[in-house]
C-alpha cells in the first residue's frame, strides 16, 4: 500500500460517523447493510448518511451494490487489513521480539498481523 491510498483511507475515518459507520459495516460482514437499516442503527437522517457513505465508498473501505430499490453496502475486510498491515508493517523493524511483546499485550486478536511484524 502507498501513503497516498493510506491518508486517504483515513481521511475517510476522521469523522465520528464515519468511523462509527465503518466499523458497523464490519460487525455484519460479509453481508453488508442497506443504507435505511445503517441510518436507523446509527440514529442518523438519511441525507447526511448518504453523504458518510459516499465518502467511504469512494476511499475503498467499503463497496455498494444495487438490490432491487435498495442499496447494500458492505465493509471491504481486506482493505481494512492491508491497512492494519500497512500500520505495523515496520513495528520494531530491528527487534522482532520486541514487536512480539506488543502484539501479545494488545486488544489485537492473534495472527491478524503478518508474521514478519
Amino acid at each position: 500500500m502507498e501513503s497516498k491510498q493510506a491518508s486517504k483511507i483515513f481521511e475517510a475515518l476522521a469523522s465520528d460517523v464515519r468511523l462509527d459507520l465503518f466499523r458497523l459495516l464490519v460487525k455484519n460482514a460479509p453481508n453488508g447493510l442497506v443504507a435505511g437499516d445503517i441510518a436507523k442503527q446509527l440514529d442518523i437522517p438519511s441525507t447526511n448518511l448518504s453523504f458518510h457513505l459516499k465518502v467511504v465508498v469512494q476511499s475503498g473501505l467499503a463497496d455498494v451494490e444495487r438490490q432491487g430499490r435498495f442499496m447494500r453496502y458492505k465493509a471491504n475486510i481486506p482493505l481494512m487489513l492491508d491497512i492494519v498491515a500497512y500500520l505495523t508493517s515496520e513495528c520494531c523493524a530491528d527487534n522482532p521480539a520486541t514487536c512480539q511483546k506488543f502484539r501479545e499485550t494488545s486488544k489485537l486478536a492473534p495472527g491478524l498481523l503478518p508474521d514478519r511484524v
